[in-house]
């Protein structure tokens, strides 16, 4: 392997760490969810960061990777030694956010939150995020109980 080739390697997979770090720190995002938001998958992922990979990635993969997380992909073109841009693809628009989830957000960001509070918001979040939702009809009938 080149130098040149390397440094690309380490360059792009800086840049992929760096990307997730960010996610993880200011929205709370685990690995899936940069996966699920992104399209591309966990070991794709976890290839770049490595710099693991015997030949460049695919374009569409990286540009998608950008766009899920709110970065420029000529940022990781760049990291990778590409001369093109790319035009972005058309995302539909994000609806507007709940005031409750940007609070939480903001509390997971801000500095003189303890961590025990971070780990806490961030515990309570996953839990509603995946537990099962009940049957309308079983919604249905608590209501009438009550």
């Amino acid at each position: 392997m080149t130098e040149t080739a390397n440094a690309r390697k380490i360059a792009f997979a800086t840049f992929v760490r760096r990307a997730l770090e960010e996610a993880r720190a200011t929205r709370a995002w685990s690995g899936t969810e940069v996966s699920r938001r992104t399209g591309v998958s966990r070991q794709t992922i976890n290839r770049w960061v490595r710099g693991d990979w015997a030949s460049d990635p695919e374009a569409e993969r990286v540009v998608a990777f950008c766009e899920g997380l709110g970065l420029n992909p000529a940022t990781a073109f760049a990291a990778l030694g590409w001369e093109r841009a790319t035009a972005p693809r058309s995302t539909p628009a994000t609806p507007p956010m709940d005031p409750d989830v940007e609070a939480l957000l903001r509390r997971l960001v801000d500095p003189d939150v303890s961590d025990a509070e971070k780990f806490h918001i961030r515990e309570t979040i996953r839990y509603l995020a995946y537990r099962p939702t009940l049957p309308v009809h079983v919604r249905k009938r608590g209501k009438q109980a009550s």
